[in-house]
C-alpha cells in the first residue's frame, strides 16, 4: 500500500494463504521510494490507499495485520489477484477475444 504525498508512506504485505496477511516492509520518505521501487523491480503489485497505508503503518514488522484491517486488505488482496488471473489469461489467449 502506498499513500501519494510528498512525504511516501508504503507498507508491504505478504500473504501465504493461510492466516492473516503480514507486514514485511514499511517506510516514509527515502525508505519508501526504496520499497516502492524494489516492488516495481519484483513486479509486485502496488495499490495507492492513504488511509489503509497509514492504519497498517501502524503495525510491528513481520507482525500479522490486525482484525479490524482483513476486511479492507482482503479487498485488495482480491482485486490483485483478479488482475492477476485476467493477465494470464491474456497471455495464454494471446491476447486475442
Amino acid at each position: 500500500m502506498t499513500s501519494p504525498s510528498p512525504d511516501p508512506l508504503a507498507v508491504a504485505l505478504e500473504y501465504d494463504g493461510h492466516g492473516a496477511p503480514r507486514v514485511t516492509a514499511k517506510g516514509r520518505g527515502e525508505l519508501a521510494q526504496r520499497i516502492i521501487e524494489t516492488a516495481r523491480e519484483h513486479d509486485v503489485d502496488i495499490e495507492q490507499n492513504a488511509v489503509l497505508a497509514q492504519a497498517l503503518s501502524t503495525v510491528e514488522l513481520d507482525d500479522q495485520i490486525p482484525e479490524e484491517l482483513y476486511r479492507a486488505a482482503a479487498q485488495v488482496i482480491a482485486f490483485v489477484l483478479s488482475l492477476r488471473g485476467e493477465m494470464r489469461l491474456g497471455r495464454q489467449g494471446g491476447g486475442q477475444s
